[in-house]
């Protein structure tokens, strides 16, 4: 039974949440299944008829999404950044006010994970593939593509100090603001479910304002909207995570990376991912998440050996200085100049990181019972930023450091000459040691990332449809886990990377007014939480 305690405290701050509503009352149970009825039957046949009518007419597909991404981002830019800016704001304060006090699941509440399982699987389902993709792609384009027009605030990078700037620009796409986004959701979540009784899904996020309403129409296209957020935001990564490993068996093995390989890739690497879903949390998810972050780690110290421990260092220091210099800047949307970097770049991934988040926010409420606000959102939030920075700093300096003495000529011709992004990471490598060594290894840890994408996703997005049940039947998962992928093959054929990125955008700026309601909620709970105390 889904039903919070009624209070008898007459203090006016804490709120009655109470619902007479059941876990799983809407659901049906057709053939063994345990689905939310209307959820599950509107997103799966929207989607399905998605997957078909892109794969049917693949080159309407790829004109509508070429036009789709570049006029969402300039035409919603302001309202994407100035959102964004909000949340972060927003959860910056839940670390100051005793609010943060509040722990997850109650006073007596206790952690079902290590702090290494926890962070590994909230750091591993928050970036995917990210981290490989455009760690070396994003400083290096940033600064030399486009004859510097891409430069973060059109910084000149011939000026003494600013010979990173591409660097700084990728941090405030991978840093503070974007796990915000995360933390909020996750946070709602948690504590709407954990503390207050109501099942695990978005829709109850919003009970302080619809009240019983939440649980009809307005619940039913709330958890329609996630499903559609969380997977075009995960398929684009998928798909991305598709291209890099077929670039990465052309670098190792010679296999050329066509279309027939890219589709097959998913198809293969999909059916591991169903292997793990079987597998269940613990033994596939969490054991996923830990080798990603030893091999992760083990890649990293490798580069940071090779680069030089003392540059990399000194860099990091310096762009995180620089970061925190320029954040106000670069968060501001109005009188930009700057518009490739602002509108090709940032708008979009302030949408994508929205359209991530109720994958990523279901994921790490579900991993965070026992922590408190405080402790929650420092791990969500600073902690991630740190290491992507570190990350981006180390990759990133060390190829425009190549560039700068007229190196890295694999990278030049990815990312300069040619946009082939998929390709930069390799030819990064390529100039470093060991390459026939290093390559494998990082090709591997590209598809056990996309693996745990996978899984988590499929994971997330059973539960929204299974009405926020966590024990529905685990051919539901596999069900969405196919789904996955058939959807990240048809945007691939219907448009490539451009149809990835506009499907994931088109879902996340309508999911943006979602996470800043979600945000006035969560305060009113919190505040609830906190005069129980």
């Amino acid at each position: 039974m889904s039903q919070t305690k009624k209070m008898l405290d007459p203090d006016p701050r804490i709120y009655d949440f109470e619902t007479e509503y059941e876990l799983g009352q809407d659901n049906v149970r057709p053939f063994g299944l345990d689905i939310h009825n209307p959820v599950f039957l509107i997103s799966s046949i929207l989607i399905f008829a998605f997957v078909l009518i892109a794969l049917a007419n693949q080159e309407a597909a790829a004109t509508f999404f070429g036009w789709l991404r570049p006029w969402l981002t300039s035409t919603f830019d302001w309202f994407l950044v100035l959102s964004v800016d909000a949340i972060t704001l927003f959860c910056l304060a839940l670390i100051v006010l005793p609010v943060g006090k509040v722990r997850i699941g109650g006073k007596d509440a206790k952690p079902d994970y290590s702090y290494a399982g926890w962070i590994a699987m909230m750091f591993a389902a928050g970036i995917g593939i990210g981290l490989l993709f455009f760690g070396v792609l994003e400083p290096v384009y940033y600064n030399f593509a486009e004859d510097g027009g891409a430069r973060p605030l059109g910084i000149d990078i011939a000026v003494p100090g600013n010979e990173y700037i591409g660097v700084v620009g990728t941090i405030h796409h991978w840093g503070l603001e974007g796990w915000a986004v995360y933390a909020a959701v996750g946070l709602s979540l948690a504590i709407f479910s954990y503390n207050l009784g109501l099942p695990l899904t978005l829709r109850s996020a919003f009970y302080p304002l619809l009240g019983e309403r939440v649980w009809g129409w307005w619940g039913h296209a709330i958890d329609t909207l996630a499903v559609f957020a969380t997977l075009f935001g995960l398929t684009t990564s998928l798909g991305l995570g598709a291209q890099q490993v077929a670039a990465g068996l052309y670098e190792v093995f010679g296999i050329e990376p066509s279309p027939t390989v890219v589709v097959l890739l998913i198809i293969g690497i999909t059916m591991i991912a169903l292997g793990s879903v079987l597998m269940g949390m613990d033994a596939g998810v969490k054991r996923l998440s830990e080798i990603n972050m030893v091999m992760a780690v083990g890649l990293f110290l490798f580069v940071i050996a090779v680069t030089g421990i003392g540059t990399a260092i000194s860099r990091y220091f310096s762009v995180m200085t620089d970061y925190v210099r320029l954040l106000p800047a670069l968060s501001n949307p109005f009188g930009r100049e700057d518009t490739s970097f602002f509108h090709g770049w940032t708008t979009f991934y302030w949408a994508w990181w929205i359209a991530w988040s109720p994958f990523v926010g279901m994921f790490i409420a579900r991993i965070s019972k026992g922590r408190t606000v405080r402790e929650f959102v420092i791990c969500a939030l600073l902690a991630p930023t740190a290491v992507c920075a570190l990350w981006m700093s180390t990759f990133g300096g060390a190829a425009i450091d190549m560039l700068n003495v007229g190196g890295a000529e694999g990278v030049k011709a990815t990312v300069i000459d040619s946009y082939a992004p998929e390709g930069a990471l390799f030819g990064f490598l390529k100039e470093l040691p060991l390459y026939g060594i290093v390559a494998p290894i990082a090709l591997i840890l590209i598809v056990v990332f996309f693996v745990t994408s996978s899984d988590s996703g499929s994971l997330v997005i059973d539960t929204i449809t299974a009405g926020g049940k966590m024990d529905a039947p685990v051919v539901q998962r596999v069900f969405w886990c196919t789904l996955e992928g058939l959807v990240a093959i048809a945007l691939l054929l219907g448009g490539g990377l451009a149809a990835l990125q506009g499907a994931a955008v088109s879902t996340g700026i309508p999911f943006t007014l979602v996470v800043l309601i979600m945000c006035y909620c969560l305060w009113l709970a919190l505040k609830s939480e906190r005069a129980k105390i």
